[in-house]
């Protein structure tokens, strides 16, 4: 094996759908066919078979720390159990070296009768650590978890945020060779978040191979050096995270694109100037379409959007109804001037038809790229034009 300490190399992994030889007639021709050596290869595809995974190949190095990101269905949940040894590949290689610490299902595993205190040790002890360093490092959890006050009490009299607060800290101090994450930053309250976000910063700032697999796209671009997007158990995007997360959020928002027939159809949104701008700076925008027939009140027809791609969230939303504006039956034409109060970075300018009952887009005009560039007015999440004079 390399010096790397994550190794997915051509890793193909299939799964069938429904039920494996239900009867007795399907099961014994499939055996016999096996022992003769007549059946299909186990690593070809039969019939109701699909592949999760097809050909991914990556690398962590120490240092490294690797993102992973996709909507459900795209194979996340499937690479990280063939990291932890729970699936083998169907084809491929994948390999891992050192002490493997998993931030997953945190709390899964105590044993509900046992003491806080006793769960660590035995949670400490599934997870390779000596006695002598779970006892080192007893007191450093337990004030972690922030429930001292509690560590004697069994663990089935915790309420679900105790388990995952002291789940998490007993996972977070294993001090592994190699860290896989998977949506671990919801546990306990804000203040807990806060404190097991910063100890996973510490662990990714280590110096071991990292790999954290999120719908958290900030904590991804913050956090990872590196990124990949699954789609289908492809790769469909690899790079740097800020790179990676915009190709996501853009494709994401580029499918639910309708050529509308409906009430309300976009023919052209465009940006008027330059796709790079200072913060703070105005914007122009172009669109043009038709309304099909009369407005009824559950329909916002024009929602005006920006959204982060370092995010993927929406940092402002409005809309004709807010701006007090009636569409009338027929084409329309206008124009919308923004204010670009946001920090520097990428985003995309939206515009939608939405069902206000539903909150579901009708239809939706192809985004716009907006690039917001930095200055040297202000630091922070908003821009607020400040100004200053001496009285």
């Amino acid at each position: 094996m390399s010096a790397s300490g994550i190794v997915f190399e051509h890793v193909w992994k299939k799964f069938h759908r429904g039920e494996l030889h239900d009867s007795l007639r399907e099961l014994i021709p499939a055996a016999l066919r096996r022992v003769v050596g007549r059946g299909p290869r186990p690593e070809e595809l039969q019939d109701g078979d699909f592949w999760a995974i097809k050909d991914l190949s990556f690398d962590v190095r120490p240092g490294q720390t690797l993102g992973i990101i996709g909507p459900n269905g795209s194979g996340k949940s499937t690479t990280l159990k063939l990291l932890t040894r729970i699936y083998q590949p169907t084809r491929g290689i994948c390999e891992l070296r050192g002490r493997v610490g998993t931030l997953i299902e945190v709390s899964a595993g105590f044993h509900g009768d046992l003491t806080g205190r006793e769960n660590v040790f035995l949670q400490g002890a599934i997870m390779g650590m000596r006695i002598k360093d779970i006892q080192r490092k007893f007191d450093e959890i337990v004030e972690f978890s922030g429930i001292a006050d509690f560590i004697e009490t069994p663990v089935k009299r915790y309420s679900s945020g105790m388990n995952a607060r002291l789940g998490f800290a007993i996972a977070a101090h294993l001090e592994p060779d190699v860290l896989i994450i998977d949506e671990v930053l919801a546990v306990g309250d804000l203040s807990f978040q806060e404190r097991a976000y910063g100890r996973i910063r510490d662990l990714a700032n280590s110096g071991i191979p990292v790999i954290m697999v999120s719908h958290q796209l900030d904590r991804i671009a913050e956090l990872c050096t590196d990124a990949i997007y699954l789609n289908r158990g492809e790769v469909a995007a690899r790079g740097t995270p800020g790179d990676v997360i915009s190709t996501y959020v853009k494709q994401n928002a580029d499918s639910r694109c309708v050529e509308s027939t409906g009430l309300v159809e976009f023919s052209k949104l465009e940006l008027l100037g330059e796709e790079e701008v200072a913060s703070g700076s105005d914007i122009e925008l172009h669109l043009e379409g038709h309304i099909h027939g009369e407005v009824p009140d559950h329909i916002e027809p024009l929602q005006f959007r920006l959204r982060s791609l370092r995010s993927g969230g929406f940092l402002y939303k409005t809309g004709t109804r807010r701006l007090n504006m009636n569409m009338a039956p027929g084409p329309f034409s206008m124009r919308l001037r923004m204010q670009t109060n946001v920090p520097p970075g990428s985003y995309l300018v939206e515009v939608a038809s939405l069902d206000l009952r539903t909150f579901d887009d009708t239809s939706i005009a192809p985004a716009v790229m907006l690039r917001i560039s930095e200055t040297d007015t202000f630091r922070g999440v908003v821009q607020l034009n400040a100004t200053i004079q001496p009285r």
